[in-house]
């Protein structure tokens, strides 16, 4: 029986021994070459993941507001504020303590607590949030010499590579789980408010686990975890987790005095190449993004790019789905000049083409009405890339658009997004002649606006 235990465990370790010969064996040495823990690297990385414990404030919308008849004999039947606390996980990034969350655990918070395993409590601060891609950069007010977590290339990253989630899931404490990336180029497919590309992995994430970190075997960040594909609220062995390529941009753009995160622009509107549309343009093989419409102005217009154009990769890494060309130009960053390879009448060709913002042109001209006008509080811009993207409506959209309708002009029911089209039937064309039109129109005014596909007819007496 020993002489079946010895040989199996040199066997175990001739893949474990650095330097031995194909035809070495050797028994193991010591207790950690033979329980072969992950107890040294969990030591390592625990202290810089860090609990958080946020409160934000948030107004209850009475059921009867904007009734005609309810609305007022109801008015004090809800509308109060209401405290809401969430609890989640982070990643402490560098040694004067910025930290790495979900946009979902600290996104609009009043007020942030974040805790050391140690028990260490800090204050903390929201630098950069953006909730698309479910990401928020905090600063510890006060904190210096902090233990931190390098960041690798996720780039990098293979299928099947040994990982760790540690967060804080139910609240239970820190916690720590294996598994291994069991997909990349994820997108899509996770929850909530994130879209675009994710780190599948199949070491259990719960809640509570948002936020916090998903290690390599050499203790280096890989990915921030985001969420679960569930039907029972449990992990089921799909998570998803945030590449640390993208998590490196949000730390710039924040030590830059960002507080929100900048996107290069691409201009155009794309589907992903399904076998039906691959096979018709010749690519053998399904893969790429095809250019469905192109404005003037995008950079890839300006590359020599057009509709019918499909893009194949940026940078070398192929994209196919908007969503994940989306996350390769954010992680190219702004001010970047990408490589993209693209197909054009079935002929490959690469350009170069430079990330920018989306573009105010032609100015946004915006206004808001002042308290002597038909509607006070009213803000409207004129439409261009730069408004369209922050409203996301199309980007060929044109005309005056609705940026904040004020109290008054969400009583008679415009929104913000709202393109104003005429008013009392003239034609709306400026953001300063808006209020001129209405002082015309009154005291029976007719607004006609395009909301999403549909157009609607507002009517009202001042």
């Amino acid at each position: 029986m020993l002489r079946t235990v010895v040989a199996a465990l040199a066997a175990l370790t001739l893949c474990l021994a650095p330097s031995a010969s194909p035809a070495e064996t050797r028994v193991p040495e010591s207790q950690a070459e033979i329980s072969l823990s992950f107890v040294p690297l969990v030591k390592q990385a625990t202290p810089a993941v860090v609990n958080i414990y946020a409160r934000r404030t948030v107004e209850t919308r009475s059921p009867f507001a904007g009734d005609p008849l309810f609305g007022n004999l109801f008015r004090e039947f809800g509308g109060r504020p209401r405290v809401q606390n969430s609890l989640g996980s982070g990643v402490i990034l560098s040694d004067d303590g910025i930290v790495v969350s979900n946009y979902h655990v600290v996104g609009q918070a009043t007020d942030i607590r974040v805790v050391l395993n140690t028990g260490e409590e800090y204050a903390a601060t929201v630098l950069l949030g953006d909730e698309e891609s479910d990401l928020a950069i905090l600063k510890l007010e006060g904190a210096g010499d902090m233990p931190y977590l390098a960041l690798r290339d996720s780039d990098t990253v293979e299928v099947g590579e040994l990982v760790l989630a540690i967060g804080n899931p139910f609240g239970v404490g820190q916690t720590v789980t294996s598994g291994i990336v069991s997909g990349l180029a994820r997108s899509g497919t996770a929850t909530g408010n994130a879209r675009g590309y994710f780190i599948q992995t199949d070491a259990p994430i719960n809640p509570g686990n948002s936020g916090g970190a998903l290690i390599d075997v050499n203790g280096d960040l890989i990915g921030v975890n985001t969420s679960i594909l569930t039907r029972s609220g449990g992990s089921n062995g799909i998570g998803f987790a945030i590449p640390s390529a993208l998590v490196a941009q949000f730390v710039e753009q924040a030590r830059a005095g960002n507080d929100g995160f900048a996107r290069p622009w691409a201009g155009m509107t794309g589907q992903p190449v399904d076998a039906d549309l691959s096979e018709s343009l010749g690519l053998g093989l399904p893969g790429g993004v095809l250019i469905a419409a192109i404005h003037a102005e995008s950079p890839f217009a300006k590359a020599g790019l057009g509709v019918g154009d499909v893009v194949l990769a940026v940078d070398g890494q192929p994209v196919n789905t908007p969503p994940e060309m989306i996350y390769r130009m954010s992680v190219a960053g702004l001010g970047h000049v990408a490589r993209i390879r693209y197909l054009h009448d079935g002929e490959r060709r690469e350009a170069e083409v430079e990330m920018i913002a989306a573009p105010e042109t032609p100015p946004r001209d915006a206004v808001t009405l002042d308290d002597r006008a038909v509607l006070p509080g009213l803000s409207l811009a004129r439409m261009n890339p730069a408004v369209a993207t922050e409203l996301d409506l199309p980007m060929a959209a044109e005309g005056v658009v609705v940026t904040d309708p004020g109290l008054y002009a969400a009583r008679i029911g415009l929104r913000r997004g709202d393109i104003l089209l005429t008013i009392d039937g003239r034609a709306v064309t400026d953001p300063d002649r808006v209020d001129r039109l209405l002082r015309r129109a009154a005291p029976r005014v007719e607004i006609e606006a395009l909301r999403g596909n549909r157009r609607s007819i507002v009517r009202f007496r001042t």
